[in-house]
């Protein structure tokens, strides 16, 4: 059976001149990207059957999203073309100081509707992914993601959620991405979460307390990644910590969504009951190949660009 992700897919136009503004910088580079889009690739990379529910323009940049994610081998039944907005894209220059320069301009992602939710048949998929990012933003993609979440949960459907967390996102308005997140964390089946996620959606100023608060408010297993130190381990009302794999980083770019990519994989030869049935000890063979997806990864510049990297391989 097949794995749904949904979300956005957009072109992200990284500024090569390092250390210049956007006003400032001349030379960008063109990518595909979107969290949602990035853990399908990665799924489909790895052997999987994976869908891509998501909304670009029909317009050169949207025909690309599609392109891309083909080459994968990733289904695009659902990725809708809109003849009345624009693909959504992201600019970002990075600074001297480590801060980046950010402009979005969004378009068609965020148009994706309850009515276009409601046509989709979920009975050939045994998970749905939801990477968030820009779902939680004003416009019709929000009430459409909450649907789908209702029609997943009338189902024997697992369900996966990834806040994707973008401070030049809602760095106005983190109440309402808090909120919506906990939609989402106190119903899905599984979540991922950095360690400054952990700290945000909980309120927490150290990883350990976050963590203690989800296992308290939420009957997931979940995943914090917490980097070098490797991956907090949530179930059964404990915590573990699974090592890290040990690389020399490239691009972090895209690791946290292979990280994701793997651990769906990995689960989507079970039907929702056996899933619930695995052991800690089989999630922590799931965790520490995840790791390994997500180690990959970093070794190579770009996330489209590692993913051609990934094979089932990396968990023998």
């Amino acid at each position: 059976m097949k794995i749904l992700c949904i979300g956005e897919a957009l072109i992200d136009m990284i500024c090569t001149d390092v250390g210049k503004t956007l006003t400032e910088g001349q030379q960008f580079l063109k990518k595909a990207g979107g969290a949602p889009a990035n853990v399908a690739a990665a799924i489909a990379a790895l052997g999987g059957d994976v869908e891509l529910a998501a909304k670009v323009g029909a317009d050169p940049f949207g025909n690309h999203l599609v392109e891309v994610m083909q080459s994968f081998g990733v289904g695009t039944k659902w990725m809708l073309k809109d003849k009345n907005n624009f693909t959504t894209i992201a600019f970002v220059s990075l600074m001297e100081n480590g801060e980046r320069d950010f402009y979005f301009n969004r378009g068609a992602d965020g148009q994706l509707d309850t009515q276009e939710i409601e046509k989709m048949e979920l009975d050939s998929f045994s998970i749905v992914h939801f990477g968030s990012a820009t779902a939680f933003l004003p416009g019709p993609l929000q009430s459409a993601y909450v649907g789908l979440l209702e029609k997943c949960l009338k189902k024997d459907i697992f369900i996966s959620f990834d806040p994707n967390y973008r401070n030049l996102l809602f760095q106005h308005n983190k109440i309402g991405f808090v909120e919506q997140s906990w939609n989402f964390l106190n119903r899905c089946h599984f979540f991922k979460v950095s360690d400054e996620e952990a700290m945000l959606l909980t309120g927490k100023d150290n990883v350990e307390d976050a963590a203690a608060i989800l296992l308290e408010k939420t009957s997931a297993v979940f995943a914090i990644t917490i980097g070098k130190a490797g991956t907090i381990l949530g179930l059964n009302n404990t915590t573990e910590i699974i090592e890290s794999i040990v690389v020399k980083p490239v691009d972090t770019t895209g690791a946290g969504d292979a990280f994701v990519g793997a651990v769906l994989h990995q689960l989507s030869d079970r039907d929702l009951n056996a899933i619930q049935r695995l052991t800690t000890g089989d999630w922590k063979d799931i965790i520490y190949n995840a790791n390994k997806a997500g180690a990959r990864t970093c070794e190579y510049m770009g996330a489209m660009e590692a993913f051609k990297h990934l094979s089932s391989e990396i968990f023998r």
